[in-house]
This record gives C-alpha cells, sequence and structure tokens, in this order.
C-alpha cells in the first residue's frame, strides 16, 4: 500500500538492533506485508466479479473499496495507533491477523448463501466481511510499518520498508493472477463458488500467521515516547505538539491523495481494459496482474536508487511522470492505452513508503501516532473510488480516469515542497551516527542543529576540555558535559 534516502523516524539515541538480529523480525514483518497484498489485489478483482454475479453498477461495487479504506483504515487506525502505544507491538500484530482472520472466514457462509436474485443483499453481507477485514488490515499496517522503521537503523529506515513493501507487490500480484482462473472461469464465472474456498485459505493463513507471532520473541522497540532519560526527556520537551507537525500533515495528505490515485486505478483497471480495448474479463485480470508485476519490480529497483538519490528528488520525478501518463490514459484508445496504464503501476510503486517515511521523520514522542495518523492517509482509497464510479457511469470509463491524476499532482506538491525544504539535494548525503561520535570528543561546546534527514553535521569547534562526554538528542543537537 518506498523509495528514497535516509529519512529517520525517530531519536538516534534509542537502541536498535544490527545486521543479523534483523533477520528474524523483518523475516515475520515481510509476511506480514505479503497477506495484506495478497489481500489487496483480490479485492480488484471481486470488483469486476460482484459486478457481473450480482449485477451491481460501477458505483455501487466502490463499496467494497469505501468500507476497506474508510472504514477499517480510516476509522480503526486510531484505535489502532492507541493500541499500539499502550501494548506494544505484538499484541497489536496479534490483534490484527484475528481480526483479519474473522472477516475471511465469514466469507465462506456470506458466498455460500448468496442468491443472484438478492444481489444487493448479498453485497451487502461482502461489505460487513470487508469491513472487518480491514480492520485487521489497517492495524497491521498501523504496527508494521513503523515497526519496520524503528527497529533498525533510523538511516536505513527507507531501504527496510522498501524491502518489506517490495513482498506485498509480489503478493498483490498473485492475487489476480490467482483469480482470473479462479473467479471468471468456467461456470464460476457466474457464481461466488471459488470465491469462498479463496477467502478460507487466507483465513487459515492468517490464523497461522497470529500463532506464529503469539509463540515468537518479536524484539520490541523503546521509542522516545518512552524512554525517560534526561537527554530524551529534554529532548522530548523540545518537540512540537501533533498538531504542528505539518511535514506529517502535509504528509498525510499527499498519502491520502496518493492511495486514492491508486487504489481507483486498480479498481477500474479491468473495466478500462475491456471498455476501451479488446480484452476479456479473464485476459484484463491478467493484465493487471503483470501490471502489479512492473509494481514490484520497481519496488526492488527502489531499494538500489535509494543508495544513491534523495527519497524526495525521486518521489517529484515518478509523481510527474505518473500525471502525464494518467492524462493519455484519460484520452487515448486501445490496448496502447492499456500498455501505458500499466506503466503507470512502475511509477506509483515507490509512492507509498517513501511518502510513509518522509512524514514520520523527526516525530519523537510521536511517533507511534504520527504513524497511526499517516496509516489514516490510506482512508483515500475510499474517497477516490465513488467518485470516478460516478463519472464512469456518467459518462466513461477513459474519461474517468482524470480522478487519479489529482492524486498524483498533490503528491508532487509534497515532494517539490520536501525537496526544497532540505535544499535542493540529488545524491543521498550519510554520515552514521558513529561517525559523529568519532568527531564531537574532539570539540567541548554543542553543534547546531543538525539536518536529520540527511544527517548533515555542521559544528563550530572550539578549544578541547580535558574531560567530555557527548550524548546526540532525537532534534539531532549534540550536547556535551564537561567535568574539569
Amino acid at each position: 500500500m518506498v523509495g528514497g534516502a535516509v529519512i529517520p523516524p525517530s531519536s538516534s539515541n534509542r537502541k536498535y538492533l544490527k545486521g543479523r538480529q534483523l533477520i528474524f523480525p523483518l523475516g515475520l514483518a515481510s509476511s506480514l506485508f505479503f497477506l495484506w497484498g495478497f489481500s489487496y489485489g483480490l479485492l480488484d478483482v471481486l470488483n469486476k466479479h460482484f459486478q457481473n454475479v450480482l449485477k451491481v453498477t460501477k458505483l455501487e461495487s466502490t463499496g467494497l473499496q469505501i468500507v476497506y479504506f474508510g472504514g477499517g483504515y480510516f476509522c480503526f487506525s486510531p484505535i489502532a495507533a492507541e493500541l499500539l502505544k499502550r501494548k506494544g507491538y505484538k499484541i497489536t500484530i496479534i490483534t490484527g491477523l484475528v481480526l483479519f482472520a474473522l472477516g475471511a472466514i465469514f466469507f465462506w457462509p456470506t458466498a455460500h448463501f448468496s442468491n443472484p436474485t438478492k444481489g444487493k443483499q448479498a453485497f451487502g453481507g461482502f461489505i460487513v466481511c470487508t469491513f472487518v477485514i480491514s480492520c485487521g488490515l489497517g492495524t497491521l499496517e498501523t504496527a508494521a510499518n513503523s515497526y519496520t522503521a524503528m527497529i533498525g537503523d533510523p538511516q536505513s529506515a527507507a531501504i527496510r520498508l522498501q524491502f518489506c513493501a517490495s513482498w506485498n507487490g509480489v503478493a498483490s500480484f498473485i492475487g489476480p493472477l490467482i483469480a482470473s482462473k479462479l473467479f471468471f472461469s468456467g461456470e464460476h464465472a457466474t457464481n461466488l463458488g471459488n470465491v469462498k474456498y479463496v477467502y478460507i485459505a487466507v483465513a487459515c493463513s492468517a490464523a497461522l500467521l497470529a500463532i506464529g507471532f503469539f509463540f515468537s520473541k518479536l524484539p520490541e522497540v523503546v521509542t522516545d515516547d518512552e524512554d525517560s532519560t534526561d537527554v530524551t526527556d529534554q529532548a522530548n520537551s523540545q518537540i512540537k505538539p501533533l498538531w504542528k507537525q505539518y511535514n506529517m500533515i502535509f504528509g498525510f495528505l499527499a498519502q491520502f491523495c496518493y492511495v486514492g490515485a491508486q487504489v481507483t486505478i486498480a479498481s477500474f483497471f479491468i473495466n478500462y481494459a475491456t471498455e476501451n480495448a479488446d480484452f476479456t474479463d479473464s485476459q484484463a485480470s491478467k493484465l493487471l496482474s503483470y501490471a502489479l508485476i512492473t509494481f514490484t519490480v520497481s519496488r526492488f529497483i527502489g531499494i538500489i536508487l535509494s543508495h544513491f538519490f534523495q527519497a524526495d528528488l525521486i518521489l517529484l520525478i515518478y509523481s510527474v511522470i505518473s500525471i502525464v501518463l494518467t492524462i493519455y490514459v484519460s484520452v487515448g484508445y486501445g490496448r496502447s492505452a492499456v500498455i501505458l496504464l500499466m506503466s503507470i503501476y512502475f511509477f506509483e510503486s515507490l509512492m507509498f513508503p517513501t511518502i510513509f517515511a518522509m512524514g514520520t521523520a523527526n516525530l519523537g514522542r510521536h511517533a507511534r501516532r504520527g504513524a497511526g495518523i499517516l496509516i489514516m492517509g490510506v482512508s483515500g482509497g475510499a474517497v477516490f473510488p465513488p467518485i470516478q464510479g460516478v463519472i464512469a457511469d456518467a459518462h466513461s470509463t477513459r474519461i474517468s480516469f482524470l480522478v487519479p491524476m489529482i492524486g498524483f499532482i498533490v503528491v508532487l506538491a509534497y515532494a517539490l515542497f520536501h525537496w526544497i525544504k532540505h535544499g535542493f539535494k540529488v545524491r543521498c548525503v550519510r554520515s552514521t551516527v558513529d561517525n559523529i561520535m568519532e568527531v564531537q570528543p574532539k570539540l567541548s561546546h554543542v553543534s547546531q542543529p543538525t539536518d536529520i534527514v540527511n544527517h548533515i553535521s555542521r559544528s563550530t569547534p572550539i578549544p578541547p576540555a580535558p574531560k567530555t562526554y557527548v550524548r546526540e538528542n532525537t532534534n539531532g543537537t549534540v550536547i556535551t558535559t564537561e567535568y574539569l
């Protein structure tokens, strides 16, 4: 649901895992990314399948996206963020998996007792199941994104998010590929028989993961809002209130618009391919899975790009290209337009984790609540599809693709704002906290405030004192204590 640069999510004086210590927790986190990627991949295919079987309109079918992204992610994410703050990552993740499994298992009776003559009532049952699933996924994303960013070195937070998000992309193209075979083939193209079996398998997978997390020793992360040392207390007192974290607020708006654009593109992909070209439903579903393959490949490429270029610059370039491609899709015809629609997936793939990492940087004691707010931005997926659905029903699916273009324009504005604010940097500049600590004992006073996002220290040397102890604050200020 990253590309980029070095964007630490919180303080640099906290403890974090290194090297091989990261393998196990990141493996567990990647399994969560895979799970909700698969679920999301199925959602877009169900949208068209329910139009065929239950005879709902395009606008009505977007009810799935409304409850999936609006109900769970917008309404439940604040609850998940508070649970995360009070009970920690392990309990929050298990809670999310249990909710996800419950919603998925109830797909079986809903599909089993569905009657095509009462399609609207059956669709209402699927709406309720999808809402429970989304509550679980909103909880998982709140915990897993934050945990992935904070478990290791702040400087490599974006890279870890890219890696885990790549498995989300792998699952998201597997979902439509399986669905194209099971939902649109033979007699199953006109009934919901295979839907219930697919979701029983999904529920069992979630239950097994919950059991695995319950018995695993998941390392917790101590953040600035939990650390009671004098240094972090002083640092937290200097951090602005949450409502004054303007970068986070702008990041939320960009995340809201990006997810809205991504979801509405996926929701109407099959409709576009079948109406604007000569593809069948099954072929269009396969094309959707191929588009998601490019989405996944792009995320792995982003891991490489993140070592060389700034996150905000990559986001800026990708958003410009996405705007141009979306304009062509809204005016073009035929298979060439479908191919360019597929190419949008390549350039939108890095946006979610990049915006998340940029928006949650340097929040200190607000880190966990900030993560919950950024995840609430996923609720954009509940707003954009109905708007596009109205335009598609009234005019055409092709013209309706001007809606996601607006989302990409907002992402461009945030990327440009962040890039200008941080000095128009192109190359990714790194210097570790350890290197800073090696230099600072030679100084006897405090460095000027550090630009934490890019870790560039600007210091004013003063003749050394006999004995100096150095600690670095959350806000990037290095505090020294002298004993004469």
